[in-house]
C-alpha cells in the first residue's frame, strides 16, 4: 500500500521540490540585488563626501536607489522573507528531511 502511494505521489513531490528550488533561487536573486543597491548607496555617500558629485545629483541618485531598495524590501515582505536567514535554513533542512524520510520509506529493507 505504501509503495503504491509513493509511486502515485512521486511526481507531485518532485514538482514541489523543483518549485522550492526555484523559490530559493528567486530569494537569493532578490538578496543579491538588495546588496548591490546598498553597495551603490555606500559608494554614492563616499562620492558625496569626497566632492565627486554635487548635492543635487546625490539627492536624485539616492532617491532612485532608496526607492528601488524599498520595492525590494516590500517584495521580500510579500514572500515572507524578513531577514530571517536562520529560519530559512531551518525550513530548508526540514524540507530536505521530509524528502529523505520519504525516500527512506520507499527503500526496501534487507532482512
Amino acid at each position: 500500500m505504501f509503495l503504491a502511494d509513493d509511486v502515485i505521489l512521486f511526481p507531485f513531490r518532485s514538482i514541489l521540490k523543483v518549485f522550492h528550488e526555484i523559490y530559493k533561487a528567486a530569494i537569493e536573486d532578490i538578496r543579491a540585488e538588495a546588496d548591490s543597491i546598498r553597495l551603490e548607496l555606500s559608494q554614492l555617500y563616499l562620492a558625496l563626501e569626497s566632492g565627486a558629485v554635487s548635492e543635487d545629483l546625490f539627492d536624485a541618485r539616492e532617491r532612485v536607489l532608496l526607492d528601488r531598495l524599498d520595492a525590494i524590501e516590500e517584495q521580500r515582505g510579500m514572500l515572507g522573507q524578513e531577514d530571517e536567514d536562520d529560519d530559512e535554513a531551518e525550513d530548508d533542512d526540514e524540507f530536505e528531511d521530509d524528502f529523505e524520510e520519504q525516500d527512506d520509506e520507499t527503500e526496501p529493507e534487507d532482512e
